[in-house]
């Protein structure tokens, strides 16, 4: 169980008076609700994924208005970073959370422009929420091991991502209301974070005694060499996204011929079940070795991809599900490693958003287009064409990673 513990918080911070809990988790606490809040952001991304077909039936959609609707969701987020990616450094990565913790519970959609706004709403509480999460944890982790906060984040989010597509499966199957009861479990939950974070202490308002000011997320010059090979492993991570979330329930469900969306779920859930094992399972791993073999699988799982839907070969996709969710694991887990070595503590909430900033940008640019193309051409050359684009992205950073020891000696000068 958290523990509770009484904070005595200075009454003037940087010439205003701050308010907090009177009582306030501790750090391990504290570190699991960091925890709970990055788990969110892959839960809130992955919540509508096994609904995506009910609603194409239902309200007769094209694979280019479905793609849409996934897509719109990265876009806020993308926005919302852009304006707002620095400002847990500002006023605290508490405050931060809390904000878009509260977005969230307005993500209810009960027709296809309200599912728009819907996504909406959930890109800019992820936006806000995201950056300073992972942040939290790394500082909430201070005296413990040094890769603990990448790895216990990775795993968080894989088990986000799993929790939405099986759970949102099973709803989706088996209970009422189909396109609502998951938005509502969805919102509960956010609603039980935000309780828990209010607890949060005053150290993870770090930076922010001076209030906040508009501005851009941000990369200290020192940290710029490191922060572009992280860019593209965590572009190449979350691209799977697309493959997966927009895509990846037509796919299961032409392979297996089954219309029932738990077991379609759970087929896709392979790659974030994998995925938080391999995290796990990684922990005595080089930055440069994770790297390195998360780009070596990611790349394989697109092949493997490819040929499951050229095949028609549920081994081939199971293969492949497990084969990318090893790769997007490890590449995650490196991206956050060279960020948090390289990166003070005053600018990693701005540098974390300026990374997550640039792989949203990624899924929203990729996503509507390989949906066009699946209306267009078929669901297959979309597959074909997307495995193409991730597997270049596996390629270079697999090249980029060889330089990852030459980067951490430059940034100890």
């Amino acid at each position: 169980m958290p523990h509770a513990a009484c904070q005595t918080v200075p009454a003037n911070q940087g010439g205003g008076t701050r308010r907090y809990p009177q009582v306030a988790l501790d750090r391990r606490a504290s570190f699991w609700v960091s925890a709970g809040v990055v788990a969110h952001t892959l839960w809130t991304s992955a919540a509508p994924a096994m609904t995506y077909r009910l609603y194409a039936s239902e309200w007769h959609l094209t694979s280019t208005t479905t793609a849409a609707i996934f897509a719109i969701y990265p876009v806020v987020v993308v926005v919302v970073l852009i304006l707002f990616g620095g400002l847990s450094d500002q006023i605290g990565r508490r405050a931060t959370m809390l904000l878009g913790l509260g977005a969230l519970i307005l993500a209810l959609a009960p027709d296809v422009p309200w599912l728009f706004v819907a996504r909406a709403f959930m890109g800019v509480g992820v936006g806000l929420t995201t950056g300073p999460s992972t942040a939290a944890m790394v500082e909430f982790n201070e005296g413990g091991a040094p890769r603990r906060a990448s790895v216990v984040a990775t795993a968080a989010q894989a088990a986000g991502f799993a929790a939405a597509l099986i759970v949102g499966g099973a709803l989706t199957q088996y209970a009422p209301w189909p396109l609502h009861l998951v938005f509502w479990l969805l919102a509960f939950l956010i609603a039980a974070l935000f309780t828990v974070t209010w607890f949060l202490p005053g150290p993870a308002e770090s930076g922010a005694a001076d209030g906040w000011t508009p501005r851009l997320p941000s990369v200290p010059r020192r940290a710029r060499k490191a922060f572009a090979i992280a860019t593209f492993a965590m572009t190449t991570a979350y691209t799977h996204g697309v493959m997966i979330l927009s895509l990846g329930g037509q796919i299961a469900h032409d392979l297996v011929r089954s219309p029932n969306t738990l077991v379609n779920g759970s087929i896709l859930a392979v790659f974030a079940i994998v995925s938080g094992v391999v995290s796990l399972l990684a922990k005595s791993l080089s930055t440069r070795t994770a790297m390195t073999a998360g780009a070596a699988a990611s790349g394989a799982g697109m092949g493997l991809l490819a040929a499951a839907t050229a095949s028609h070969s549920m081994a081939l996709f199971l293969s492949a599900s497990a084969m990318t969710g090893a790769g997007y694991s490890l590449l995650f887990l490196s991206a956050l490693d060279v960020i948090n070595s390289a990166t003070p503590v005053e600018r990693r909430g701005g540098t974390l958003s300026a990374l997550y900033l640039l792989g949203y940008l990624a899924v929203g640019v990729l996503a509507p287009i390989l949906g066009r193309i699946a209306t267009v051409h078929g669901p297959g050359v979309a597959v074909y064409l997307g495995a193409g684009v991730i597997g270049a992205l596996s390629f270079a950073t697999l090249g980029l990673a060889s330089g990852l020891r030459r980067v951490a000696d430059d940034e100890r000068r």
